[in-house]
């Protein structure tokens, strides 16, 4: 039995219904949340709710006593801070609500603590990985949504099911001959005021992984007949267990979650595919990838963009949604598990010997020593990326088109790949050779 089933008697009395409707208007969840503490509250109280509200107004002094005495038991009983100011939080907002209020300050000892998830960490490019692997496709979708567009899981199937993202928050995305494809990528997702937490809407982005995967979970439901209409929920029930567009549950999807991340070895709440998000985007942040407001905007935070884009003309103008995009865009390779920074790096790397190669066999000339003179010229160190674009506009002054490169026999030009340990045999056999280990994975490259 649910706490929820195990409390609803109180739901029976008309006043504490009349409450509990109040709250739903405002959030479901807290109007759930409030009936189980409300109830909780009542049986450690031995009481029930009219009898709290008679106590109270009776003697105001004695009634706030007993709370004391509650935080001092349930402290005593190890219980966490949060459990505790929830309790009270509750009791405050049932007494208000009967023209009652508390006077008193009841503390709780270290009140902003989180004991059980205090020591959990965000999950690395490497666990996320694993996790997109073990889960189905359609579970999938739901775990790139948190980890790469920063969603919500209330966002992705609300509270009780009734609504959640459906095709047409994807303006971009595009069904033809059975076929799904992107306008624009990132591809932009809006979220409806209904489905914020905020209660404004905003947009976000899903960038070229999590349109992989959308994509192909979307081309499987096509292929099982599914009509993929503009109101369809972008992720619901199987359609071999449900017929019609109904959405998962908050609860559904968390559960789905967490157990494709148990499968995965990982053990963390799926709440931190979230976390993931935000953290690698802060992290972006601090390399200049994308500025403050816009981080606080696609998080679904209130903000002097939210405000602007919710209150004032609706619509944000063009340029400043590509802007957005564009910055979002840079930030993909902290959040992709296909493409991460080191291995950006080595390929960069690789493209630069190659070039050195190209002006080598082709003009006699050391490229090293362009750099060099760029260096003191700038009087600062130039990074890989610098590196790489002065020495392809060095090769372009030679006007030395890319086909004419490749069909020059004395240039050596090379596709690179980075590959696992156990798929090195495979490469080798087709006429790869191998560079360097980097970690985990091994750079390889084929002469073009």
């Amino acid at each position: 039995m649910s706490q929820s089933t195990k409390y609803s008697h109180i739901n029976e009395d008309p006043e504490v219904n009349r409450w509990l409707r109040n709250l739903h208007r405002g959030s479901p969840i807290t109007a759930e949340v409030a009936l189980r503490r409300l109830g909780r509250a009542c049986e450690l109280l031995s009481t029930d709710p009219k009898r709290l509200v008679k106590d109270s107004k009776s003697n105001l002094k004695t009634f706030q006593d007993s709370l004391e005495d509650l935080v001092l038991k349930l402290e005593g009983e190890k219980k966490s801070p949060g459990y505790i100011v929830g309790i009270l939080k509750t009791l405050r907002s049932w007494l208000r609500y009967n023209d009652v209020i508390l006077t008193r300050p009841i503390k709780v000892t270290n009140r902003n603590a989180t004991p059980t998830i205090e020591n959990e960490q965000t999950p690395s490019q490497g666990e996320l990985s694993r996790i997109l692997r073990t889960s189905s496709s359609r579970i999938r979708v739901a775990e790139v949504l948190m980890a790469f567009a920063d969603l919500r899981p209330e966002t992705i199937g609300n509270h009780d099911g009734t609504d959640g993202l459906r095709m047409k928050d994807f303006p971009e995305l595009k069904i033809q001959n059975k076929k799904v494809s992107f306008e624009k990528k990132p591809a932009l997702i809006n979220v409806r005021s209904t489905l914020s937490k905020t209660r404004c809407k905003y947009f976000t982005f899903l960038g070229d992984e999590g349109c992989t995967y959308l994509r192909e979970y979307l081309e499987e439901r096509i292929r099982n007949d599914e009509s993929l209409t503009e109101d369809a929920p972008l992720i619901g029930y199987e359609r071999s267990k449900r017929s019609g567009d109904e959405f998962l549950s908050t609860r559904k999807i968390t559960h789905y979650i967490r157990t494709a991340m148990r499968s995965s070895g990982v053990r963390k709440r799926p709440y931190v595919l979230r976390a993931y998000a935000e953290t690698q985007l802060i992290i972006a942040e601090s390399k200049g990838k994308i500025s403050h407001p816009y981080l606080q905007f696609i998080a679904g935070h209130k903000g002097d963009i939210e405000s602007r884009y919710s209150t004032n003309k609706g619509k944000l103008p063009p340029n400043m949604v590509e802007d957005m995009r564009t910055q979002y865009k840079a930030c993909e390779p902290f959040l992709s598990t296909i493409s991460n920074l080191e291995q950006s790096a080595v390929v960069k790397e690789a493209q630069i010997e190659a070039l050195k190669s190209v002006a080598k066999n082709l003009f006699g000339i050391d490229l090293l020593d362009v750099k060099v003179a760029k260096e003191k010229e700038l009087e600062k160190d130039l990074t890989p990326a610098e590196e790489l674009r002065l020495y392809e506009d060095e090769i372009k002054k030679r006007r030395i088109s890319p086909e004419k490169l490749r069909k020059d026999e004395r240039v050596s030009t090379f596709e690179n790949k980075l590959v696992k340990e156990r798929e090195l045999e495979r490469y080798l056999n087709r006429g790869w050779e191998m560079v360097q280990t980097v970690n985990s994975r091994i750079l390889i490259r084929k002469r073009l």
